[in-house]
């Protein structure tokens, strides 16, 4: 059976049953969008979701414990930020460490972001001038972001802001990206330009082992190529919003209480019934 075939086994009456079970705002902890929850103006949640996304790698108790550190510094981060300075934000961040990001890193790249609001006025006012209505994915402006980050941060490159142009999968932009585009009762959204449709499945381990058993992909390695492999899937399903079931499907790497390998034997296992 070929991966396009198979792929249609899980059809969109199936997610959707998925989706309504676990696409709940009680479900989201310990995920790291329940921070962008807490701040509802967008030019603040637009920063914090930054910040929460590129320290999403790890255990999810040390990803909460490190944005945490981060944002009980900034009251209002797009004032923080307006405020701060190279030298300040190093002193301010000088105990920090999550994992392999030390404070220096973490400071570089939120210096990077503040001359971004300076020159484009917003995030998001960077991410819409690299952005063409006929690209087919969100893809090409991603690069163009982390470019201009690179540049405002003299040159710098960030392991917090990995490039599609080098091949990786960059779950974690993705997954940014994701918050502020789409909204719903998980997703708080807030940028208007980008379609959903445009968005790429933000491919973590979890949703890499979920698609692979489910005939999505039958590439080994969660990179690039898997991660547009598993978009045009769910595209097929979802052509408006290919990424509408990440949340819903991850809960089951995510939570201790649900298990992949059950949602794989309902969803993919001889016409089971999710």
């Amino acid at each position: 059976m070929n991966m396009r075939r198979r792929a249609t086994l899980i059809d969109r009456r199936r997610l959707d049953r998925l989706y309504r079970r676990y696409h709940r705002r009680a479900l989201v902890h310990p995920d790291p969008v329940g921070f962008l929850h807490d701040y509802p103006g967008l030019r603040d949640r637009e920063i914090v979701g930054l910040i929460a996304s590129s320290l999403a790698y790890g255990r999810l108790a040390q990803i909460e414990r490190s944005v945490s550190h981060v944002l009980e510094r900034m009251q209002s981060p797009s004032d923080f930020l307006k405020r701060s300075s190279m030298r300040s934000l190093l002193r301010t961040f000088s105990d920090f460490g999550h994992r392999f990001t030390a404070g220096e890193e973490l400071a570089a790249m939120l210096y990077a972001i503040k001359r971004i609001i300076n020159r484009y006025g917003s995030i998001e006012g960077c991410f819409n001038a690299g952005f063409k209505d006929d690209d087919d994915t969100i893809l090409p402006a991603l690069s163009a972001f982390v470019a201009e980050c690179v540049r405002a941060g003299a040159g710098r490159p960030s392991s917090l802001l990995a490039s599609p142009s080098g091949g990786s999968a960059c779950k974690r932009l993705n997954l940014y990206l994701r918050w502020m585009v789409r909204r719903d009762e998980i997703d708080p959204g807030g940028w208007e330009r980008i379609p959903p449709s445009k968005l790429v499945v933000p491919l973590d381990t979890h949703m890499f082992r979920i698609c692979r058993a489910l005939g999505f992909t039958r590439r080994r390695r969660a990179d690039l190529r898997s991660a547009i492999e598993v978009t045009e899937a769910f595209r097929e399903i979802a052509p408006e919003d290919p990424v509408r079931y990440d949340f819903t499907l991850t809960r089951f790497g995510i939570r201790k209480d649900l298990d992949i390998g059950r949602l794989i034997e309902e969803c993919g296992g001889n016409g089971g019934s999710c």
